[in-house]
């Protein structure tokens, strides 16, 4: 791998000011400078980790475009190898001419996340850092920005091998049983062992325990508005994003087909979808709407079930209340503003069973900042995510961490049960190759290969 030199465009196509190709590999120097002149004496001897103001030419020595080359050495750069990243205007012709000239003059076009694993495997960041640089890159919100960015500063990394080293204490302590077999060292080295990992098991299920507000802040949650028509839903989503995006009418059945858009509540995102009012219809297409609400509610991680003030509970509101289950529910009595309240707030509590109910006016905005409150509190419960927080927020680490915890389970059974000493060793090392997927000191071929697929090309 690290015999071949890469070359890849790593800015977004289209039009802008400035597009880069970005050159990686022990022969980047020696490929620029087959295409690139500089305006002013020799650059490819010189020291990096400079800009150098020139021209990139084609092989019938025809100028391309005018560029910055920016010139870094190894093993001062992103990959640890020498990298060459050509500046050039940025259009989706000069820089595909680019790339294809410095193709053409011996560099092989990386693959997705190549750069980022060749950073990986050179040593410069452990594979969790290395996932985090995706993260930044797609993060929503400025919560999920802070969060992939202490990732990418450690902060994961270092409590997993603050983990790590404990368990390997514990493997010493076995190895030292095994070499010395003394009966009363063994009963006391059984204890300490039992008491550190269920420390450990502890401390794994609070990372655990944080991972579903880690996979909020990084992905958001898919939050769906629904009621019966005209109970105010598309109101709800012009009022949360603060512009008319859903059509609102007094005529039943005006919204037919699903509205998504994201909304940043406090640093956590919103995927928010309004749905048509759910309810009896012969009209067909009210029916297909009606049909891919139903499917939304499936895949709903928060619900807003929006009831109206000017009415009494009806069959059609019970049904919608049943049909959402245990999820995560906020009931919103709509239409807060109007002298006569029909809707009987105690029997709307009873439904709720425990969960929020609260009153709003879509109309005037009334309501909507406690609204916020609750989802922020409902949804992430207190998990605050900043660059310094230790929040688990990828699923493949919570599986990591969660087979962790369960062979230290199964070790502190086996003490318990008086299970040879060996066996322990099994399952706490076991657990430590766990935690090493995490930070990549165990990680397989095929797990990198799954892992970089995800990032863009020029990554």
């Amino acid at each position: 791998m690290f015999e071949n030199t890469i070359a890849a465009i790593s800015t977004p196509l289209g039009e802008g000011g400035i597009g880069i190709v970005r050159v990686s590999g022990p022969a980047a120097v020696e490929i620029a400078g087959k295409i690139f002149r500089a305006r002013k004496g020799e650059w490819a001897d010189a020291a990096g980790n400079r800009l150098i103001y020139g021209h990139i030419y084609d092989f019938a020595g025809e100028v391309v475009d005018e560029v910055l080359l920016g010139y870094m050495k190894a093993p001062h750069t992103y990959t640890r190898e020498d990298v060459v990243e050509i500046n050039c205007h940025g259009g989706a012709l000069p820089l595909k001419k680019i790339l294809e000239l410095t193709l053409a003059a011996g560099a092989r076009l990386a693959k997705p996340g190549e750069f980022s694993m060749r950073a990986f495997l050179n040593g410069r960041m452990d594979l969790a850092q290395a996932e985090s640089v995706i993260d930044i890159i797609r993060a929503k919100t400025e919560s999920g920005l802070k969060l992939a960015a202490g990732q990418l500063k450690g902060v994961l990394s270092e409590k997993i091998y603050v983990l790590q080293d404990k368990l390997l204490s514990q493997l010493a302590q076995i190895e030292a049983n095994i070499d010395f077999p003394d009966e009363d060292l063994e009963e006391r080295n059984m204890k300490e062992i039992a008491l550190c990992s269920g420390e450990i098991s502890g401390e794994l299920q609070e990372l655990i325990k944080g991972a579903d507000a880690g996979k909020i802040y990084r992905e958001g949650i898919s939050t769906i508005i629904i009621g019966r028509p005209n109970v105010g839903k598309s109101s709800l989503l012009n009022a949360l994003l603060r512009e008319n995006r859903a059509i609102v009418t007094d005529i039943p059945g005006t919204t037919r087909d699903i509205i998504e858009e994201i909304i940043n509540i406090d640093g956590l995102p919103l995927k928010i979808i309004d749905t048509a009012g759910l309810h009896e219809t012969e009209d067909i297409i009210e029916k297909i709407g009606i049909k891919k609400t139903n499917e939304a509610i499936e895949k709903a991680g928060l619900v807003l079930l929006v009831l109206d003030a000017a009415r009494k509970l009806t069959g059609e509101d019970l049904a919608i209340i049943d049909s959402v289950g245990d999820k995560k529910t906020i009931f919103l009595i709509n239409k807060a503003d109007i002298a006569e309240k029909k809707i009987d707030q105690n029997k709307v509590a009873a439904h709720a069973a425990g969960r929020p109910v609260l009153w709003i006016s879509a109309q005037k905005g009334t309501g909507l900042d406690q609204l916020k409150k609750i989802i922020f509190s409902m949804v992430l419960e207190g998990r605050i995510a900043n660059s310094d927080n230790v929040l688990v927020s990828s699923v493949r680490h919570k599986h990591a961490l969660e087979k962790a915890a369960a062979h230290l389970t199964d070790a502190q059974a086996g003490i318990e049960r008086g299970v040879p000493i060996d066996i322990i060793a099994i399952d706490i090392r076991a657990a430590w190759e766990a935690l090493g997927e995490i930070t990549g000191s165990t990680v397989t071929e095929d797990l990198l290969d799954r892992i970089f697929t995800d990032f863009c090309i020029g990554k």
